[in-house]
């Protein structure tokens, strides 16, 4: 699996809560935060993902924020 792969599957496995990509990098355990910054920049382009500013459901910071949208 690839990084994009793991983060997709962890953003739908909480959906519809919405996550920022500090707690993504922090739940997958990712090295440098960035990664998930990258791919939930990547994720919000497809459908059935929305990237908004918002309050993070595990950190509970209003910060952007990315949720998976029942499709």
């Amino acid at each position: 699996m690839t990084v994009l792969d793991d983060v997709r599957d962890y953003i739908i496995r909480h959906r519809p809560r919405p996550l920022c990509d500090d707690c993504i990098a922090e739940g997958l355990e990712l090295s440098v935060r960035q990664h998930a910054n990258h791919k939930t920049r990547e994720l919000a382009l497809m459908r059935g993902f929305e990237r908004t500013s918002d309050t993070c459901s595990r950190c509970g910071r209003v910060k952007m924020v990315i949720r998976s949208k029942s499709i």
